[in-house]
């Protein structure tokens, strides 16, 4: 097995760097009974506030309670500005694609995008070429998943332009850690982020159609309880003070879509959705799915209704397409990546498949429309069985699949069972898309647990931490 380093966020060899020096003293004066009892009381606040996820196909009681780590992760305000910067970056040239592709498509004539990848893939709605949404904003939620690798080495793992789930976690985590360690807050500067909900909120009003009149009503639309994100649409639904709706809440009627109440028919003007394209309106998309709107996207696209993020936006999340986001920055913006993606394999090209075979116990290997960490080989921590069969699901569709060299993952202390210990960790920030593009200082860190792993997802055994970047 190759050994890899790892960059300590916390200490520099023995010594505890400056954004760590106001929780030294309070990890070393917390008894290991006091540690557990707050671990405890943590978890009993998770399960009372009813803090879930889903996870199907493995029997018993699908919903489990995230794991949550006490030990928060800290960036410095000038570490922050740099990640703002990028993302932001990042976030405009992902619209900007969108708007091309489902428009002229320059970027495939200019050669800089193969057309298959754009035009081929399942992601792309053809329901919605030609249409521009309010402001040309598409993915109006973008969640960008970021390693560190080393003091000053970030890069984007993943962007995520459809329905990007967690923001609750990083709220939730916020306020119980606020709640059990007041004295923290006290004696640190930290960054707020609660308010995201009414920045979310401010976001989806500047979006509203061209026909909405007065003061934008928006909803959240949920596939329903049995979805696994399903606490945090009604979460959001309840802090953003909008209805949370499920498809046959609504109905179409004329030019206009509208809510059912106790009080009779109320239009809608934004529908923050939280389900996938193929179930936003079975007139136009499955025509089995009980769970849109009959009628809605053609409201959609006579400028009745808006819906954020837009129907087609994954296309520009597709992992292959990832491959060209730093092109998308250089060719709509007329800048350089401030981000840098992690270098990728795609091995549909000749070359990448054969260096990607010669190397497999070396390196990730990625379904391209996979997530969750599922169907992915972390290969130096694979047996050579498992890497085997990995390489006959590969040749057996080369396309399917993306690479990329094992990272040196940072790592945050992190409370576990013998005290404090190193764990690898990641940050998705969510970035908010309307008249502005803006993000709270702070966002979503996720933590593999299981000692030496490198997989954070929380239906791979991860938990969450809150996160801080402290005030100048």
């Amino acid at each position: 097995m190759r050994v890899l380093m790892y960059y300590n966020e916390m200490l520099d060899g023995t010594k505890v760097r400056e954004a760590y020096a106001g929780l030294s003293d309070w990890v070393d004066q917390m008894p290991a009974e006091i540690r557990q009892m707050k671990q405890a009381e943590a978890e009993a606040l998770f399960r009372r506030i009813g803090i879930t996820f889903a996870v199907y196909g493995e029997g018993g009681d699908p919903d489990r309670l995230i794991p949550f780590d006490m030990m928060p992760r800290i960036f410095t305000q000038s570490e922050w500005r740099r990640l703002e910067r990028g993302i932001k970056q990042r976030a405009r040239a992902l619209n900007a694609f969108l708007r091309d592709v489902y428009g002229r498509g320059e970027i495939v004539r200019a050669g800089r995008i193969p057309a298959r990848l754009v035009y081929q893939n399942d992601a792309y709605e053809k329901a919605v070429v030609g249409f521009v949404p309010p402001r040309g904003v598409y993915s109006h939620i973008i969640g960008i998943d970021l390693v560190r690798t080393g003091r000053d080495e970030f890069f984007v793992l993943e962007d995520n332009c459809r329905t990007p789930s967690g923001v609750s976690y990083m709220l939730e985590n916020r306020e119980i850690m606020m709640r059990m360690f007041p004295e923290l807050f006290r004696g640190n500067r930290i960054e707020p982020v609660d308010g995201y909900p009414d920045l979310l909120r401010r976001t989806l009003e500047t979006v509203a159609p061209a026909k909405c009149q007065g003061r934008p009503r928006v909803v959240i639309l949920t596939p329903g309880h049995f979805n696994s994100a399903y606490y945090e649409h009604s979460f959001l639904a309840n802090l953003m003070g909008v209805e949370l709706v499920e498809g046959a809440d609504l109905f179409v009627e004329g030019e206009f879509v509208y809510m059912r109440t106790t009080e009779g028919p109320k239009r809608v003007d934004v529908i923050y959705r939280r389900l996938d394209d193929a179930f936003i309106d079975p007139l136009t998309f499955r025509r089995d799915s009980m769970l849109g709107v009959p009628g809605l996207m053609d409201v959609y696209r006579s400028g009745g209704v808006s819906i954020c993020s837009a129907p087609g936006a994954g296309v520009a999340d597709d992992k292959a397409i990832y491959t060209f986001v730093p092109e998308m920055v250089r060719f709509y913006l007329g800048e350089e990546p401030i981000l840098k993606n992690v270098d990728t394999w795609t091995l549909w090209k000749d070359d990448d498949f054969k260096y990607v075979m010669d190397n497999l116990g070396d390196l990730v290997v990625k379904e391209v429309h996979g997530s969750g960490g599922y169907g992915m080989l972390v290969g130096p921590r694979s047996t050579k069985a498992e890497i085997e069969e990995f390489r006959q699901r590969i040749k057996a569709n080369p396309s399917n699949y993306i690479a990329q060299p094992t990272l040196s993952l940072s790592t945050c202390p992190t409370f576990v069972n013998e005290g404090v210990a190193p764990r690898h960790v990641d940050l998705r920030p969510f970035c908010l898309c309307g008249e502005r593009i803006e993000l709270v200082p702070g966002g979503l860190t996720r933590v593999a647990l299981k000692e030496g792993s490198l997989v954070v997802n929380s239906s791979q055994g991860g938990g969450v931490k809150d996160t801080w970047v402290l005030s100048e």
